[in-house]
């Protein structure tokens, strides 16, 4: 999309489909962060695992449905950048969340404060890797 169209949806629609998207990602998050656990993984490393299945979900369901894309960003590109910040912050944050906070109040709740404090910086980090903006 060039700087002189509008957008199709407003921010705020953009906001409720980034956060139904959200939603159903932090629950494919936790599943599989709960799954390889359960396994006897490593709490970091059961992270790690459950970032990239939950990632990979949130880049498509992002990209087709909550933001509009920007064409002039190749699809190759555009998840290059997704992973690099958006899906990075998520995954940074939760895994230090996870790293200074299990020992205190348990890896359960530092798991789910990680997963709250990186969605805010994911819906523009979303936005810039996908529609080409930040606060437009």
């Amino acid at each position: 999309m060039s700087g002189a169209e509008q957008p199709r949806r407003s921010t705020g629609n953009k906001i409720l489909r980034f956060a139904i998207v959200g939603l159903a990602n932090t629950a494919i998050d936790l599943a599989s962060f709960f799954l390889l656990f359960k396994l006897g993984v490593s709490p970091l490393l059961a992270n790690v695992g459950a970032w990239f299945v939950a990632v990979t979900f949130s880049f498509v369901a992002n990209g087709f449905w909550s933001f509009e894309r920007d064409r002039a960003i190749r699809l190759h590109d555009a998840f290059l950048r997704f992973v690099s910040l958006g899906a990075l912050i998520s995954l940074g944050v939760s895994s230090l969340s996870i790293a200074l906070f299990a020992g205190f109040v348990g890896v359960w709740p530092a798991k789910i404060g990680g997963v709250v404090v990186a969605a805010v910086l994911n819906f523009l980090a979303a936005r810039w890797s996908i529609e080409g903006r930040l606060l437009r």
